[in-house]
């Protein structure tokens, strides 16, 4: 299937299901748990909905698989949709702006196209694999930082982390020593796209979903980062342990993670 026509529907479907999310922001809406801190809101619900009759309908060859509903992953030519229908529940939830949502395509070869869209920030993010990555309209490319000591970089904790060993509280305190400074926004999907447009040169994190990360990957990969595990192998989306960065500091975060 034609990569342009799967990046203008992620486009256009997860700007509609934006526009859902922006009925809901700083309204405190009701949240339940899905698990300790991992929180759930109607927004997030009707967000998928709307994305799973539009992407049903738009191109019933492809799986879905979405964070709510779930899904099987592989139909057609190996293609997949992962969707996120409101990464960065908790900001939602407080009325922190760093919300969005985010619609990516892969195939066997891994994350081929996505479309993130912040609407908060009015900020929105696209690109596929041999199509170049766009923010609002404007190409952008990872950025020229070549030394981890002038980096600005971003990682993430998950929800278990009071209890979880792999939590990366230990590797966060290591890596800010050596770096100018991390930032953790609470959206994998926002923090793979400011990776791609140069705003951060790295980003690490542990334990995400697939529909975390493929979206902003793909996104990333079109603008020339480099995506691995965090032992620097070929990432495992399943699993989301993985880096992404500009790939000029990227064997010395990995020497720094893997401490």
């Amino acid at each position: 299937m034609d990569p342009h026509r799967l990046v203008e529907t992620a486009r256009r479907v997860a700007n509609e299901a934006a526009r859902v999310l922006l009925d809901g922001y700083r309204t405190r809406p009701a949240a339940s748990e899905k698990a300790q801190a991992d929180l759930v809101t109607e927004y997030d619900l009707r967000s998928e909905a709307l994305i799973r009759e539009r992407l049903g309908r738009e191109t019933p060859e492809i799986a879905i698989v979405g964070e709510e509903q779930g899904g099987t992953e592989s139909g057609k030519d190996g293609l997949t949709w992962y969707c996120d229908p409101l990464d960065g529940t908790m900001n939602f939830v407080h009325g922190h702006p760093f919300f969005c949502v985010s619609l990516g395509v892969v195939d066997r070869q891994g994350p081929l196209v996505g479309a993130v869209v912040a609407p908060a920030l009015g900020l929105e993010w696209w690109g596929s694999r041999d199509g170049g990555a766009f923010r609002n309209g404007e190409p952008c490319r990872v950025s020229a930082t070549g030394a981890l000591r002038d980096s600005l970089l971003a990682t993430g904790f998950p929800a278990d982390r009071s209890k979880a060993p792999d939590n990366n509280l230990s590797t966060f305190c290591e890596v800010i020593q050596h770096v100018h400074g991390i930032r953790r926004c609470g959206s994998a999907a926002i923090d793979c796209c400011l990776v791609a447009d140069g705003t951060y040169d790295g980003y690490w994190e542990r334990k995400l979903s697939p529909w975390d990360i493929v979206a902003g990957s793909a996104i990333a990969l079109a603008a020339g980062a480099r995506l691995t595990s965090l032992g620097g192998g070929v990432p495992d989306l399943s699993i989301g342990h993985i880096a992404l960065t500009n790939g000029r500091i990227h064997d010395a975060l990995m020497e720094l993670v893997g401490r």
